[in-house]
């Protein structure tokens, strides 16, 4: 007779550990239900209070508000929200980058706009038809400049060299229209221009300021825009499988548990942020190197490469050179008809007054130093700040978006419910993802997208490096090369050969205490086998009830 009241009581026994926390009471899902509401869900077969939680896939199976519908939509949700805030803070950091760019683009421009502009006010009035005639000359010039800034496929050298030879030739013939001169005989003259020198020492000395100049110009603004497109690209890569379950239960498993109000603890949520953007941390060292490369030639065109002074004044080092042809007009012309020979006199002959400098017209440059030393000073600010910044955002996600709790919180969530969170902190970077407790991943298939991203950025550096000491490199694009080290492209060898397949104790299993169940750990993978040790233990209960039937 005593039987059946004991078999029952350790029935009730038995079934006690499956409530956990929620008393004896089954708690009220309405919580649950205004969140799912307001995430755009139906409420149809939302449940109103808890219910047994043995069909959750990624939640603790404990009692839950959440039935597998809720609990794939949630995961579903967690996803996209997830790769929304990684997008907003890269849109954030594209914001910075694109407007240094425009910031520095409108300037230098508006440069070399305003020396153009200079050179069309005053030549005119300087130069009579020297220049009138040979407009196109100027222009010319001024546009090959802007299509190399523009980083077009143009030898600035070359461009420079052949604005003075036809310069040189179109003068020489002006001012000598009593001779009949040839294109063969122009060709004699300008093979011995560079030893008598008609321009003076203008031309070398510009080419060598301005190709500097230039060169650093347009590494600097060519820097901003890969920066912003590398952010871009590498926001818009997808999450792995393992990491939705991750980010789900980081961020929606406490609704399910009836915890609406318990913020993730915040090492946990570095974890699993650590691990999800495992990948992205490895852009960190070339990213660093691209910020202070940028830093470098930004002191280089402030300083050094002097760009206010050289770009606002090609105009006047123009006006010298042509003012050095006239005033040693005489001297030239009897060189070159001693290497060429003498010209046919010509028939026309034509008066060259008007040809002649006409007055003295005073060229002014107005220096815009001061605006070129403001930006450099914000950009440099700028770029320093975003050095860290692909190591910080787990931290910055957490705080920001995630909300997670304060560091010495031992009352937040901690993957399986409300406690401390025991687990160290992972390294930041693929190879330190190998033991992470909270994202499953595999460290020897790096993301293919993010690697190519690392290569330009080193692309980059290595151009900006060029520009800092004057020289120009042009790279063929090496996106497929996934060589180089110090960018955590390439993994140790022990390391590498480990595949990731992690058991219940990879995976520490005490970490994650459940208080007033036992003085045993449940991790997040052991918490799946709660119902069946439950569903075990009743069964031992029947059979001990059975053999006392018996007797």
């Amino acid at each position: 007779m005593r039987v059946f009241p004991w078999g029952f009581w350790l029935l009730c026994v038995a079934s006690a550990p499956a409530r956990g926390d929620s008393g004896s009471k089954a708690r009220s899902c309405a919580e649950v239900r205004q969140l799912y509401g307001a995430k755009g869900f139906s409420l149809s077969g939302v449940p109103q209070a808890e219910i047994s939680g043995e069909h959750l896939r990624i939640c603790p199976q404990g009692y839950t508000c959440c039935t597998s519908e809720m609990e794939e939509n949630f995961a579903n949700k967690s996803r996209s929200e997830f790769e929304a805030m990684m997008k907003e803070a890269g849109r954030s950091v594209q914001a910075t980058l694109t407007a240094q760019h425009r910031s520095f683009d409108s300037y230098f421009q508006d440069l070399l706009n305003k020396s153009e502009k200079a050179l069309y006010d005053a030549f005119p009035s300087m130069y009579g038809e020297l220049y009138t005639q040979n407009v196109k000359v100027f222009k010319d010039l001024y546009s090959e400049l802007r299509r190399y800034y523009r980083s077009s496929n143009i030898n600035l050298e070359e461009a420079l060299n052949e604005f003075w030879t036809r310069l040189l030739e179109r003068l020489f013939k002006l001012l000598n229209p009593q001779y009949h001169i040839t294109d063969e005989y122009l060709d004699c003259m300008v093979k011995h221009a560079e030893q008598h020198k008609p321009f003076g020492e203008v031309p070398r000395d510009l080419k060598v300021k301005a190709t500097r100049a230039f060169i650093a110009a347009r590494s600097y603004a060519q820097g901003f825009l890969v920066g912003s497109d590398v952010v871009k690209k590498v926001s818009q890569v997808s999450l792995s499988h393992e990491c939705t379950r991750a980010i789900m239960k980081l961020m929606y498993c406490p609704h399910c548990r009836g915890m609406a109000s318990v913020k993730p603890c915040n090492n946990y949520c570095l974890n699993v942020v650590k691990g999800c953007l495992a990948n992205q941390a490895d852009l960190s060292t070339e990213w660093k190197y691209l910020m202070d490369s940028l830093i470098g030639v930004a002191d280089r065109i402030d300083g050094p490469y002097n760009v206010d002074t050289v770009i606002g004044t090609i105009h006047m080092r123009i006006a010298e050179a042509i003012s050095n042809l006239q005033e040693n007009k005489d001297s030239i012309t009897s060189k070159v008809f001693q290497g060429c020979g003498n010209p046919k006199i010509s028939t026309k002959g034509s008066s060259s007054e008007d040809k002649k400098r006409r007055g003295k017209v005073t060229l002014e440059a107005k220096s815009s130093a001061q605006a070129l030393e403001m930006l450099v000073l914000d950009a440099k600010g700028n770029l320093t700040a975003l050095k860290t910044y692909w190591i910080t955002l787990p931290s910055s996600l957490c705080s920001k978006k995630v909300m997670a709790s304060s560091v010495s919180d031992d009352k937040c969530w901690n993957g399986m419910t409300k406690g401390s969170y025991l687990p160290e902190v992972m390294g930041d970077g693929l190879a330190n993802q190998i033991n992470n407790p909270e994202v499953e991943v595999d460290i020897t298939k790096p993301d293919m997208t993010i690697r190519q991203q690392i290569m330009q950025l080193k692309i980059m550096t290595n151009r900006l490096g060029n520009a800092n000491i004057g020289n120009d490199v042009d790279f063929q694009d090496t996106s497929d090369d996934m060589s180089g080290s110090g960018s955590g492209d390439s993994c140790p060898d022990d390391v590498c050969g480990k595949r990731l397949s992690k058991s219940p104790s990879t995976r520490q299993p005490e970490t994650h205490a459940i208080p007033k169940q036992s003085g045993h750990g449940v991790s997040g993978a052991s918490s799946r086998s709660l119902p069946s040790a439950s569903l075990l233990l009743l069964l031992s209960v029947a059979v001990i009830a059975a053999q006392h039937l018996w007797r």
